[in-house]
C-alpha cells in the first residue's frame, strides 16, 4: 500500500516516508516499564504517544505487532553496570519476594493504563521470562569478539566494535567523548574500559536475582532485554523502536550496537523518541525526586496540584503537545486541557442534537468539507496531534452555531462531521468520550421535563405573568440550564 505518512527518525535526524519492511506487516517494539513502583506522569507519555501510533498504522490498514517490554530484572540503582536491581532493593526492603513487587507494580501499571484509555499491546515480554534469549545474545557477541569475560562477568568491548563500526550513531556522541565523560566514574576495576558496557554481570552473594550461566551464576544487563525480546518477537530486522528521549543514550545506542555486533547488521529502521516532561523547567523522574504518581493526579493528593484531574484530561494535556516536544507541567496547562476536552465532548455530545436543513451555509460546508483531509494530513506529519486538536476544535465551533441555529448543516454534512469528529477524538486519539455521552443521556431524560416546564413558562409570558416567567427561566439556569428566547422560540441546552 502507499503510505503518505511521514515521521521523524532520530537515527537519520530527519523525517522519511514510512515504507513498511514487509508491508502490510509492521514490527514496533516500544521500551516499557522498570516495575518497582507506581506509574507517574513520565510513564504515560510514552504509553499514551505509542498508542496514537499503534491506533494510527492499524486505521492506516497495517496488520501491527506491537511488542511494549516489562522490565523486572537489570536495571541498577545507579547505573546500567553497578548498584543494587531495583525491584530486589524493594523486594528487600518490603521483605517479598522480588517478583512479589514486579508483579504488583505490573498490576498497577496495566489499572492506569487502562484508565488513560491506552490498548494493550500484541505481546508484553518480561525481562526474566527471557533469560535464555539473553545469554545467547552474549554468546553470539562473544563469538564475533565484540566482547569480552571478566571475573564471571560479561562486557561489551565498545573500542573492538567503534573499529569496524560506529558506536555513538544513534546519539551523534564520538567515542572519544564518550570516554571522557566516563573517566569522571572512579577506577576501571574489571572493565577493559570504563565506557564498556555490562552484558552479563555476576552476581554478588547478597543479590536475590540470579540465573546460571556459562560465566556466572548472575543476571543480564539492562541492555540485553530489548535486543533479545525484540528479534525474538519481531525478527532480525523491524520497523519501529520507540521510547523516550531520556532513553536515547545509552540504552538505544547500546541496543543497536548488540544487534550489529550479533548479526552484523542493525535491527530497526525507524526510531521514534518522545520527549521530556519537565516541572519547572527540571525532567521529571524518580531519580530528581519530583515525580507525580497517576493516583496523585487522579485524586488530587500532591501538593503541586490543585484539584485532582480525570484520566482524560492527563491523555488530553499529553497529546496537546507534539510528542517531540518538552512539556512542562503545570495547574494552569492541565486546567486548559480539561476545559479543552470538555469542549470537545461537549460538542460531540450536541452533535445528536443539531437539526437538518436542506443545505449547509457556506462557512459550514467550508469548515466540514475539508475537516477529514485537514485531519489526516496532520496525523501523516508524523503525527501532529495538537494539530489534530486545533481543527477539531474548530469543528466545535460550527457546532456551537448550529446548536445555537447560527448556522445550517445538510443532513450528508452532518453525517460527515460525526463520522470524523468521532474518528478523530475517539478512535485516533483515544479519547474517551463516554462522560460527554452520559451527559447526552441526561439531557435526553431531562428534555421531556424541562419541555414540560418551559410550557409552564410561556403560559405564564402568555398570561403577562412576569414574575413566574423569569423566576422558572432563573431556576432552570440555576439547575444548570441555559435558556434563550429567540425570534424563532426558545432554546435551551444544559451546561457542564
Amino acid at each position: 500500500m502507499e503510505s503518505k505518512l511521514v515521521i521523524y527518525n532520530t537515527l537519520t535526524r530527519q523525517k522519511e516516508r514510512f515504507e513498511p519492511l514487509n508491508a502490510p506487516n509492521v514490527g514496533m517494539y516500544v521500551c516499557g516499564p522498570t516495575v518497582y513502583g507506581d506509574p507517574h506522569l513520565g510513564h504515560a507519555r510514552p504509553a499514551i504517544t505509542f498508542d496514537v501510533v499503534f491506533r494510527y498504522l492499524k486505521h492506516l490498514g497495517y496488520k501491527v505487532r506491537y511488542v511494549r517490554n516489562i522490565t523486572d530484572v537489570g536495571h541498577l540503582e545507579h547505573d546500567a553496570d553497578e548498584g543494587e536491581d531495583k525491584i530486589a532493593k524493594k523486594a528487600r526492603l518490603e521483605q517479598l519476594e522480588p517478583m512479589e513487587i514486579a508483579q504488583y507494580y505490573t498490576n498497577r501499571y496495566h489499572q492506569y493504563m487502562d484508565a488513560l484509555n491506552v490498548l494493550r499491546p500484541s505481546i508484553e515480554p518480561h525481562a526474566t521470562g527471557h533469560i535464555i534469549e539473553q545469554q545467547q545474545l552474549v554468546q553470539q557477541i562473544l563469538d564475533n569478539g565484540f566482547a569480552y569475560e571478566s571475573n564471571g562477568s560479561v562486557y561489551f568491548d565498545i573500542e573492538a566494535y567503534n573499529k569496524k563500526h560506529q558506536y555513538g550513531i544513534l546519539s551523534g556522541r564520538s567515542l572519544e567523548n564518550i570516554k571522557d565523560e566516563s573517566r569522571e566514574l572512579a577506577g576501571v576495576g574489571e572493565k577493559h574500559n570504563q565506557a564498556d558496557f555490562a552484558l552479563w554481570k555476576k552476581a554478588q552473594p547478597e543479590h536475590i536475582m540470579r540465573w546460571p550461566s556459562p560465566w556466572s551464576d548472575g543476571f543480564p544487563g539492562w541492555h540485553c532485554e530489548c535486543t533479545a525480546m525484540g528479534r525474538k518477537y519481531l525478527g532480525e530486522t523491524f520497523d519501529i523502536h520507540g521510547g523516550g528521549m531520556d532513553l536515547v543514550f545509552p540504552h538505544h545506542e547500546c541496543e543497536i550496537a548488540q544487534a550489529v555486533a550479533s548479526m552484523g547488521h542493525p535491527a530497526v529502521k525507524y526510531w521514534m523518541h518522545n520527549n521530556m516532561l519537565t516541572i519547572n523547567g527540571k525532567k521529571m523522574g524518580k531519580s530528581y525526586h519530583n515525580f507525580i504518581t497517576l493516583e496523585q493526579f487522579f485524586k488530587g493528593d500532591h501538593p503541586l496540584l490543585e484539584k485532582a484531574y480525570s484520566p482524560m484530561t492527563i491523555r488530553f494535556f499529553v497529546l496537546s503537545a507534539h510528542y517531540r516536544g518538552t512539556v512542562d507541567f503545570s495547574n494552569d496547562a492541565l486546567l486548559a486541557a480539561e476545559k479543552g476536552l470538555e469542549k470537545l465532548q461537549q460538542a460531540i455530545s450536541d452533535l445528536s442534537r443539531i437539526t437538518v436543513s436542506p443545505k449547509c451555509d457556506a462557512e459550514t460546508e467550508r469548515v466540514v468539507k475539508g475537516l477529514r483531509e485537514k485531519c489526516y494530513d496532520a496525523m501523516n506529519d508524523d503525527f501532529a496531534t495538537p494539530l489534530v486538536i486545533s481543527y477539531l476544535f474548530e469543528a466545535c465551533t460550527v457546532v456551537n452555531k448550529l446548536t445555537d441555529h447560527k448556522a445550517t448543516i445538510c443532513a450528508d454534512c452532518l453525517k460527515e462531521l460525526t463520522e470524523v469528529m468521532h474518528l478523530f477524538a475517539e478512535d485516533i486519539l483515544g479519547l474517551n468520550v463516554q462522560h460527554a455521552a452520559s451527559n447526552a443521556e441526561r439531557e435526553e431524560a431531562f428534555g421531556k421535563v424541562v419541555d414540560m416546564v418551559l410550557a409552564l413558562r410561556a403560559k405564564a409570558k402568555a398570561d403577562k405573568d412576569w414574575a413566574t416567567s423569569d423566576k422558572i427561566r432563573d431556576e432552570l439556569a440555576a439547575a444548570g440550564f441555559e435558556v434563550k428566547d429567540t425570534k424563532d422560540g426558545v432554546t435551551w441546552k444544559l451546561n457542564k
